[in-house]
């Protein structure tokens, strides 16, 4: 899965003030991000918002994201949820001929034990036709996925081919990239640890703030993979308050004002989620007009 390695970003859904789907923001959104010279586009994720938008309008964000792509870059579709009945129908039903692989999050809310995980995932592995990325994020989901299920995951089944790996803990991430197969790939899904992965063997990242700032950031993760340390880290440092500022009062909140600072999109986000305060809006707004050259 070469096509997997490098910088893929999580692409937001950007709305109008009326909270509608905004496709003309979402088309510069896409050109900025392919213009930036990243590796591929995620379609769908959690920073997508998906859990807000009506099916008609995931379907309107999917559609947009593949005309406006148009092939130039591997397209990966965000497929997973508490329901493995529901993600094993749409796998079954869906047209993914435009997709290069799904990434889907392990189960919230119900909080499976590792076995429940494990199962779960096997269906989604024998349902997909397309090759599966885990996505590990204990934050949202409430429930960690052990290193020992992904490599018994990645050992049981040939498309489980990756992990988005985003429990924000570096010794879990070295413990699946010195363990798991040979051709697995450990993607960060943490924007701040993503450099560091890397270093320790990593593929590259799935990054929020990879689409503010694409063309430093997918540098920064080219850097790394050919091991010009210093190179990388002197990029690393120069996004690292951007990095906190984003997460900071929630995603997609902070990555929406960068690109209502840049003059790509509006900051709107739909409730429950609230667009950022003054204060933060104030120091993203500064950190673009003077940080980035």
């Amino acid at each position: 899965m070469q096509s997997l390695i490098g910088t893929g970003v999580a692409l937001v859904t950007p709305f109008k003030k009326d909270f509608s789907v905004d496709i003309e923001a979402l088309h510069r959104i896409v050109n900025f991000s392919i213009d930036g010279g990243v590796e591929y586009l995620v379609v769908m994720g959690t920073t997508a918002e998906n859990a807000t938008l009506t099916t008609e309008e995931k379907e309107l964000v999917i559609k947009t994201v593949i005309d406006v792509n148009k092939g130039r870059l591997p397209l990966v579709l965000g497929v997973g949820g508490n329901n493995t009945m529901q993600i094993v129908e749409e796998l079954k039903t869906r047209d993914f001929s435009a997709f290069e692989a799904i990434l889907s999050v392990s189960p919230y809310y119900n909080k499976p034990t590792q076995e429940g995980i494990y199962q779960h995932f096997k269906a989604i592995a024998e349902a997909s036709p397309i090759p599966v990325i885990l996505y590990n994020v204990p934050g949202r989901t409430s429930s960690n996925m052990l290193p020992s299920t992904v490599i018994r995951l990645a050992n049981d089944f040939e498309n489980v081919v990756a992990i988005k790996e985003a429990a924000g803990d570096m010794a879990q991430a070295m413990q699946i990239i010195k363990n798991a197969p040979k051709d697995f790939l450990v993607i960060s899904g943490d924007d701040m640890l993503a450099l560091p992965i890397v270093l320790a063997g990593g593929a590259g990242v799935i990054s929020v703030i990879g689409q503010g700032f694409p063309k430093e950031f997918s540098e920064m993760i080219r850097l790394g993979l050919n091991k010009k340390v210093a190179d990388a880290y002197k990029t690393h440092y120069l996004l690292s308050d951007s990095i906190d500022m984003i997460f900071e009062q929630g995603n997609p909140a902070g990555i929406k004002q960068i690109f209502q600072a840049l003059g790509i999109a509006d900051n709107t986000v739909r409730l429950p989620l609230v667009s950022v305060d003054e204060s933060l809006a104030e120091r993203l707004n500064d950190f673009v007009k003077n940080s980035i050259k």
